[in-house]
């Protein structure tokens, strides 16, 4: 006789009424970084197909997390011509399984949701250790998802009065200073080029899918932060390689993944960076293992590619947030179709 077994389906709907970018989601994924910072996470290979003639790709990411009932293994998309079909860049999904039999219990429809939740909120966490405690004017390169993204995640831990955003498609331009102004409550700068917005801001946010470094050393200034997080793969690249020399501290979200896809892999390329110099993990910073900034006039620059650890976590908090307020279907399947 075959058992049967639920999984619970949840769409984006659904989820959005359970996480939002706010301090909670910033909690959670600042923990997620203790416990792989603590030995207390299991992390595979990023898993990535490449559709270079649309400008696409997929990426595979997941994370165990020791003494966690559940992980979560997610598949998102990014296709960075989608705009010419008036649809978004990214999307994706996310399925939770049980760490103790191995069976799915839930599919979370988030269409990438989640993944730009966790990814403005890792931003968040750079900024809160990293960046200066009074800051005027921050500065976004990029107005797509994420640029909206980091600087919700930016405003709940730096109360910045003036916003300086560039991109390379006007029209997203002009969206992006018509919605973030009223949502954050600041004055909106349209800057003319990269140069401007690194040179005239305290915190810059670099969102884009470069394969072209712009970002340049000379444009660095004492007190500025940046966060680099559109080098999430090994062809991408938004600093040049002799600005990392310029920081006074070198953060990333994981330093083996980065020295493999982020801004350091193409530091360690160009022997700007070595593995041994002093790189701290946004981990150490949350553990309390590590201090980040120590005084006003630092330069510091943080690489962001992305990290299972944050999938699991966010994750986990929709479903238990779903499962609260009764939200989901949930479907049958019998244990011989779960295997298939």
């Amino acid at each position: 006789m075959l058992s049967t077994m639920l999984v619970t389906i949840l769409t984006e709907g659904e989820i959005r009424q359970c996480v939002d970018m706010d301090q909670e989601a910033i909690a959670v994924v600042g923990d997620g970084f203790t416990r792989l910072a603590n030995g207390q996470a299991t992390i595979p290979p990023i898993m990535r197909v490449d559709i270079p003639e649309n400008r696409g790709e997929v990426d595979v990411k997941t994370a165990y997390l020791r003494g966690r009932d559940s992980f979560a293994i997610k598949i998102a998309s990014g296709f960075f011509e989608n705009y010419l079909l008036g649809l978004p860049s990214g999307s994706g999904m996310m399925v939770l399984v049980s760490s103790k039999t191995g069976v799915p219990e839930a599919v979370l429809l988030d269409n990438g949701y989640l993944t730009n939740v966790r990814t403005g909120a890792a931003g968040a966490v750079a900024a809160r250790y990293l960046a200066r405690e009074k800051i005027d004017t921050a500065g976004v390169i990029g107005s797509g998802t994420q640029a909206r993204y980091q600087m919700v995640g930016l405003k709940l831990v730096r109360d910045f009065q003036k916003l300086m955003v560039y991109g390379i498609v006007s029209d997203e331009v002009e969206q992006y200073a018509s919605e973030m102004g009223p949502m954050l409550g600041v004055d909106i700068v349209k800057a003319k080029d990269a140069e401007t917005v690194v040179r005239g801001s305290d915190v810059v946010v670099t969102a884009t899918p470069s394969r072209d470094p712009y970002l340049r050393a000379e444009w660095l200034h004492p007190g500025l932060h940046i966060t680099a997080m559109g080098s999430d793969a090994e062809e991408k690249q938004e600093l040049c390689a002799d600005t990392l020399t310029r920081a006074d501290l070198l953060s990333c979200d994981l330093k083996s993944q980065c020295f493999r896809l982020g801004e350091l892999h193409h530091g360690l390329e160009e022997g700007t960076i070595y593995q041994d110099d002093e790189i701290i993990e946004l981990g150490e910073l949350t553990s309390g293992r590590k201090q980040g900034r120590t005084h006003g006039e630092q330069i510091t620059i943080c690489d962001l590619t992305g990290v299972g650890v944050q999938d699991t976590v966010i994750a986990l908090l929709a479903y238990r947030k779903a499962v609260e307020k009764g939200l989901g279907i949930q479907i049958e399947f019998s244990e011989g179709e779960a295997r298939g």
